[in-house]
């Protein structure tokens, strides 16, 4: 029977300054996938492409450079392979899958684990699986190795997470999220699709629990029009790290941890406990004016702001507050505005902090 899947995911940022690879949040800025499921013009779409049965278009903006094969796109081929470790080797009717995506590419702002979460719960509702949120989460990570922005995608709001290793053989799709990796991975991929041989996830090999945030606090998302590859950010970390320096970021994750969850906000508490020493310093040559940013703008010369980090690997600069949203914005473009070569052109979102994550609405058509 014909229908129609809506699929929301919202966007995330990642670390939230102490909280390397452990914190996210979830934002109000939305990619939609929308599935017609066997229509005469699924049906024809998908004829392009008799292998996987499926189609992909995309809407609007956000779209430049994206592969459009359904083995090559993130959300598809990551729906392809929960089909196939399900029993069913292609779509199992002719779907159209019509994208709309806000969440900047490249950006920090989750836009590769929003794909995933996408794919994820495409895959379930096409194959009519059944998962479970936990078993969602299994799939997601062993694609997104990372689980602080595919956990806040899938259940929302303030999340922490941790990742249980495991071996992901070649035949697991590559995320945008390891770029370090995907050649290797790529190969490997070639090599392993002759037999199309399949490795399912390990049950719960990811964990998170939801933290309070307070209603009052918004994120304001100022985003440098230059994309920043995770791999390039990832690059620049150190191999090892001081016992003082990992020191200095627990104890600020401890209490950012509840801070946040307080229904009246300090700004200092949160200020303070937002700093980092463990991805930031080494990502400053990365984003013009960040160090300055960082450095000069304080809940006293600043009212209404919170904290202010690097959101994921950048380039995007987030500041929570709780008044003044455009003008903290403001502020920050500023500082952008006036880095050498002409300065850095931004743009910024005020968005809310959701306490949904991903949904999928399905209709009869």
């Amino acid at each position: 029977m014909p229908a129609r899947h809506t699929i929301n995911v919202p966007a995330t940022s990642a670390n939230i300054g102490p909280g390397f690879d452990v914190m996210g949040l979830s934002l109000s800025l939305y990619l939609t996938v929308t599935a017609e499921v066997g229509t005469a013009a699924a049906v024809a779409a998908a004829a392009a492409d008799a292998d996987s049965n499926v189609s992909i278009a995309y809407e609007g903006g956000n779209a430049a450079g994206l592969p459009l094969g359904a083995r090559a796109n993130l959300i598809t081929r990551t729906a392809l392979y929960v089909l196939e470790c399900n029993g069913v080797g292609r779509f199992p009717e002719a779907t159209a899958v019509t994208v709309a995506n806000r969440i900047p590419l490249g950006r920090g702002l989750g836009s590769s684990g929003a794909a995933v979460v996408a794919g994820v719960l495409l895959a379930n509702a096409v194959g009519a699986l059944g998962l479970t949120e936990q078993r969602m989460l299994d799939y997601c990570l062993m694609i997104e190795h990372h689980p602080d922005n595919v956990a806040a995608a899938l259940v929302g709001g303030f999340v922490a997470s941790y990742l249980v290793d495991v071996d992901r053989p070649g035949n697991i799709p590559v995320s945008e999220a390891d770029e370090a990796d995907l050649a290797r991975r790529e190969r490997e991929q070639r090599a392993a699709a002759a037999d199309r041989s399949i490795n399912l996830p390990p049950e719960n090999i990811g964990h998170f629990l939801r933290l309070g945030c307070s209603p009052r606090i918004r994120a304001i998302a100022i985003i440098p029009q230059f994309e920043l590859a995770t791999a390039k950010a990832r690059a620049a970390l150190p191999g090892t790290y001081k016992t003082a320096d990992v020191v200095f970021n627990l104890q600020r994750l401890a209490v950012l941890t509840t801070a946040l969850g307080r229904e009246t906000p300090d700004p200092w508490l949160i200020y303070r406990a937002m700093e980092d020493k463990v991805h930031q310093p080494y990502r400053m040559h990365l984003v013009p004016g960040l160090p300055e940013i960082l450095r000069s703008l304080n809940p006293d010369n600043t009212p209404g702001l919170l904290g202010v980090c690097l959101s994921g690997a950048g380039p995007t600069v987030l500041a929570l507050a709780v008044d003044n949203f455009d003008a903290i914005a403001a502020k920050i473009r500023a500082i952008f505005d006036i880095q050498p070569d002409g300065g850095v052109a931004t743009t910024y979102e005020v968005l809310h902090i959701v306490s949904e994550g991903a949904t999928c609405v399905t209709e009869t058509l």
